[in-house]
């Protein structure tokens, strides 16, 4: 009941059209309304007083570099750099390690391409190891990893969650491998951060990053990347301009230094727009704290998985409660799933075809009327 009050206190935020159900938070998330007019408002002031207010924009941007140092439990905001997606804060490390020839890297087979090809990019250049691994291909998909780890790995990537079936990763546990063996440890959080808590104290690692169009229930445009301060020096920089100095406004000196915190990761102007956005809808998912989101979210998978079961729907992600995510990828026998997928999307049911099935991806205020009306458009389909 107490879940079932607060999805409902919340609901006013997502005044979807009739008929829409968006069960595809793990693709693209709608917007919060207290975003939409966030960003309303800033093209307002933007047109009607132009750059007058500009020092209220530097003070939304360093508001949201505090919000995501609280989001991660990061030690400090100078940590956190600002980026315009996953894509290109894994670009970051993979590109500002300086490799050794013979070092290798390991990740999965079954990443996003953003987790796995910028890896695969690197050995004709390095002339070091991306070492592809099955996660299925173990007891448990830790233990895969770990099997092609020897003296020479110099880094372990990963998605906290993985994208099609929503497994989630022991992040601990890996995190723990990594610090005995002195191995970078860098995780895609984008599936992750928004619907599942996660804390930099309890879980360290060397790099975090994450878009903000997803869970975060932010626009696309805008990310956070979180690099340990011991390894800042590590990562050689591979892009270069006048805001990523330690002085940025001495624009007249011939004279320059790098910053010394994560701004120096951000080469040139910030998307203020993508800023004052992901703000609000922060803002919003702290207000109502990440714990009380991911018993949501949770309450959510759970009922998915046994209402699809009550239908007899194949369950292809993982049903154990230590590896749920807020992703549930199902299958109904004999029927064709692009087919299907056509079907849903036809009928307003916003959600993705992966793994040859219907992957759904509800939040937090996502009703179990929506749930219900979603699974019964996926049963009655002919």
């Amino acid at each position: 009941m107490l879940l079932y009050c607060m999805r409902r206190e919340w609901a006013h935020e997502f005044p979807h059209r009739a008929g829409l159900v968006h069960l595809n938070h793990a693709g693209v998330a709608p917007w919060p309304a207290r975003t939409a007019r966030a960003v309303a408002a800033f093209a307002t002031e933007n047109t009607r007083h132009s750059t007058e207010n500009i020092l209220q924009w530097k003070q939304k941007e360093s508001a949201l570099r505090t919000k995501c140092r609280q989001l991660i439990h990061a030690e400090d905001t100078g940590d956190i750099a600002l980026v315009k997606n996953t894509s290109e804060g894994l670009s970051m490390v993979a590109y500002g390690i300086p490799w050794k020839a013979g070092e290798n890297v390991v990740f999965a087979r079954q990443e996003f391409p953003s987790n796995r090809i910028l890896w695969q990019s690197l050995q004709a250049r390095f002339g070091m190891d991306a070492r592809c691994v099955d996660l299925s291909q173990a007891q448990t998909p830790e233990d895969a990893l770990f099997s092609q780890v020897d003296r020479h790995t110099r880094l372990i990537s990963v998605s906290a969650v993985q994208y099609d079936d929503g497994l989630r990763m022991d992040l601990a546990r890996i995190s723990e491998f990594c610090r005995a063996r002195g191995i970078l440890f860098c995780i895609d959080a984008i599936q992750m951060l928004g619907a599942i808590p996660f804390d930099l104290t309890e879980t360290p690692a060397d790099f975090v990053i994450a878009d903000g169009h997803k869970w975060l229930l932010g626009p696309e445009g805008i990310g956070l990347f979180y690099c340990n301060p011991d390894r800042r020096d590590l990562l050689q920089l591979n892009q270069f301009g006048w805001h990523m100095l330690e002085n940025p406004g001495d624009f007249e000196s011939q004279q320059w230094e790098t910053a010394k915190d994560a701004t120096r990761f951000e080469c040139g102007t910030l998307n203020h727009v993508g800023i004052h956005a992901m703000h609000e809808s922060l803002h919003m998912l702290l207000e109502i704290g990440i714990e009380a989101i991911h018993d949501m979210v949770s309450s959510n998978i759970s009922y998915l998985i046994d209402i699809s079961m009550d239908n007899g729907l194949d369950i292809v992600s993982n049903t154990d409660p230590d590896r749920r995510s807020g992703i549930v990828t199902v299958r109904r026998a004999g029927t064709d799933s692009h087919a299907l997928f056509r079907f849903l999307l036809g009928s307003g049911i916003l959600c993705a075809h992966r793994c040859q099935g219907i992957r759904f991806s509800p939040h937090f205020y996502t009703s179990r009327d929506d749930l219900d009306h979603a699974l019964r458009l996926v049963c009655e389909y002919v």
